[in-house]
């Protein structure tokens, strides 16, 4: 974490009324073709220093919570574009995602980090490790923490965890509050209030945008004084392939039952720009889907490569949206047995 000057704690409190303020197909193989706010952020400037005194501020928010409690669908909302995948399968997000906007009053490095959960192979435990290693370094540390459902023990580790880095501040995100009605939503504020010393609880929901505009001034709010730490055109430091990967797997992960899920893993091999293919000018996607049984691979690619045919198709559209042109997606599926629990598996496949 930095050891630059760090703003005044805030004593704001949702639940205190002080404190409120209102292409080609794709198959196997080749292609054929409060509810209340939370006060807002000082006067704005532009990037370059101070105007009226409030100082530009920028530095690293990681997002954390158990697996399911909107941390994804929240990075995006903030950010203004899909940079991390969404599903409702838990351990969606498998490795520390960033997502940077950039305002005129400051800049909000987001690390949207893999749910915590009790890991039940070495992935899962791997997956543990990389969220501590990302709240070592972060200026503030958001706590996701659903408006519908209880706090649990799982939540409560979370937040023990989150104190132990004490020289970082800390948010309480009260998250998806579209799904409960605004009458329950205070004691839901209140319980969340009861668990730690936040310097600040937001509820907001990422589905109807609902006070997202006050988690993004806030969080600007508690990061230091700094200059830009990344161009404002910038949106994530992720290359082209690692997204790709990634919009490969979200196609698949709703559509698959039972651990297949979790028995996903999508590395893209090769990438061959438009230029580079003469006799028909589009982007060249060459990726490798990874399951750890035969019949993994007979379900994922389906009864004459139907169902594999499918995920590709919706994967293609996802991956021209993001790179602006056309795109042949070429997908084979191939076996690495039991990669979530061997080390040398886990190391090749990129976790």
């Amino acid at each position: 974490m930095s050891d630059r000057t760090q703003p005044e704690r805030s004593t704001a409190r949702p639940t205190k009324p002080a404190d409120a303020t209102p292409a080609p197909e794709v198959g196997h193989g080749e292609a054929p073709q409060p509810e209340e706010p939370v006060a807002h952020a000082g006067p704005v400037t532009d990037g370059s220093g101070s105007a009226g005194g409030t100082p530009f501020r920028a530095g690293f928010v990681a997002v954390v919570g158990r697996p399911n409690a909107g941390k994804s669908t929240l990075m995006n909302a903030l950010v203004g574009e899909k940079i991390a995948i969404t599903s409702s399968r838990p351990e969606t997000t498998r490795r520390a995602i960033r997502g940077i906007l950039t305002t005129a009053s400051g800049q909000i490095v987001i690390v949207d980090t893999p749910g915590l959960h009790r890991p039940r192979t070495l992935l899962g435990q791997r997956l543990n490790d990389v969220v501590e290693a990302e709240l070592d370094g972060v200026d503030v540390i958001a706590v996701c923490l659903p408006a519908d459902e209880p706090t649990g023990p799982g939540d409560r580790r979370i937040v023990a965890q989150a104190f132990r880095h004490p020289r970082a501040r800390h948010v309480a995100l009260v998250t998806k509050t579209d799904r409960v009605a605004r009458g329950r939503l205070p004691a839901r504020l209140v319980e969340v209030d009861a668990l730690a010393d936040w310097d600040v609880i937001v509820p907001v929901s990422a589905v109807s945008g609902d006070q997202v505009d006050d988690v993004r001034d806030e969080l600007i709010r508690q990061l230091p004084a700094s200059p830009q730490l990344y161009e404002s055109r910038t949106t994530t430091d992720d290359d082209l392939a690692t997204r790709c990967a990634e919009l490969v797997r979200e196609a698949m992960l709703e559509d698959l039952h039972d651990e297949l899920p979790h028995s996903l893993a999508v590395v893209v091999d090769e990438i061959t720009p438009p230029e580079e293919c003469a006799e028909r000018p589009i982007a060249r996607v060459y990726a490798s889907v990874y399951v750890e049984r035969d019949s993994q691979k007979g379900i994922v690619i389906g009864r004459g490569g139907q169902s594999l045919r499918r995920y590709g198709t919706a994967a293609r559209r996802e991956i021209e949206r993001l790179v602006g042109g056309r795109v042949h997606l070429d997908l084979r599926v191939k076996v690495a047995r039991e990669w979530q629990s061997s080390p040398k598996l886990l190391d090749r496949l990129g976790f």
